[in-house]
Parts: structure tokens; sequence; C-alpha cells
């Protein structure tokens, strides 16, 4: 399950767009392969903003943790350099890749990496019986605990891939899908909930 490298990301940030000035703070990055977390990259960012205090009563994150923190001109290069070719996933996907892309769009980066899989998304489709998909409630109900503190980046990060892991599982066992891989996982990210069912056993069948 999932032998082909998947890097599961997460950003903490001064808001909710890069657009309106939003800046990184923290970012976790995770290489799964073999069905586990192999490699990680995780780093407070200095990008040379105020963290408005809403933030740091929200991720603990203070002004004083960033400003003696590496410089994002640092931290995103190897954090591209570290992503590498690889299929990129995160837990609201959208959010976290246009951060990537505005950073790394200020140091004229390229990105690499290999299609975004998105594990709310996945959870939507693959769990559509839950009231709430909010990393922390989907952690709970589906018995992943966490090993750090919400709304930190390593800690969010490895939630994430767990729950991406514990997705995986779920398809091979519940459909017989001996080969859960980034690109059966891109395929249902696309797919309509109602489609799901269908289009799994579907695989299943032809495999």
């Amino acid at each position: 399950m999932l032998s082909a490298p998947v890097v599961m990301l997460d950003f903490e940030t001064t808001g909710l767009s890069p657009d309106m000035g939003d800046r990184i703070t923290e970012v976790a990055a995770l290489r799964i392969a073999d069905g586990r977390i192999v490699e990680r990259y995780v780093s407070l960012v200095n990008c040379h903003v105020r963290i408005p205090p809403f933030i740091t009563s929200l991720t603990g994150i203070t002004q004083a943790m960033v400003d003696s923190a590496p410089p994002a001109t640092e931290v995103v290069p190897r954090l591209v350099e570290f992503i590498g070719g690889d299929t990129l996933a995160a837990h609201n996907a959208s959010f976290d890749e246009k951060f990537l892309r505005a950073e790394g769009g200020r140091l004229g980066l390229v990105h690499a990496h290999d299609g975004t899989v998105c594990s709310l998304k996945l959870s939507r489709r693959v769990f559509p019986q839950l009231g709430s998909y909010k990393l922390g409630v989907l952690s709970g109900r589906l018995g992943i605990p966490f090993r750090g503190t919400a709304h930190r980046a390593e800690a969010d990060a490895e939630v994430a891939a767990e729950l991406l892991l514990h997705i995986g599982r779920h398809l091979a066992s519940s459909y017989g899908i001996a080969r859960v891989d980034a690109g059966l996982l891109h395929s249902v990210n696309k797919l309509a909930a109602a489609k799901v069912h269908a289009f799994l056993r579907k695989h299943a069948a032809s495999a």
C-alpha cells in the first residue's frame, strides 16, 4: 500500500490567503512509503511578518519563535527539494498547495511534485456517513491519536498521514484491492461521492 512515496504537507500560517499577504510560520512534510512514514522535514519559518495574536492563541506559535527561526529563503527551497517529484498530499490540499506555490513563486522555484491528493476530499468520499471532516474530529471518529499538539504542523501532518494510510487500508480490505496507490487516490478524489462505491468495485474486479 502506497509503495510509491507520497509527501503529506501541512503549513501553519498567519491567515487564510497568500493573496492577502498571509505567510507561512511553520511547515511539516512527511514522506509516506510502504505503508509508513519514512522521512520528515519540519521547521518553523521566519517570513519577517507579524504574528497575529489570534494565531498565537490557536497554534502556540509566538513572534519570538518565528523571529529566531530559519528564513523562508532557506526553508522553502529545502521543502521543495524534499518533496521533489513525489505525489503531494494534504488535508484540505487546496489551502496548503496555494501557500506552497505562493512561497515558491516568491523565490522563482519550480515545483516538480506529481499531482496532489486531498485527504479531506477522500474522507468525504470514502466515509460519507461522517458528519464532520475536520482533522481533529475525523481522527477521533477513526481512532487515530494525536501524538502532539493540534494546530502545529508536525502533529497535524502526522495525523493526516495516518488518515491517508487508514483510508488505504480501508479500501484494500473493503474492496479487495491489492494495490492502493496515488493514482487510485487521485481517481477517487475526482469522483462525486455517489459514484465512488461502483468505481471501486469495478476497479477491484479489473485489477
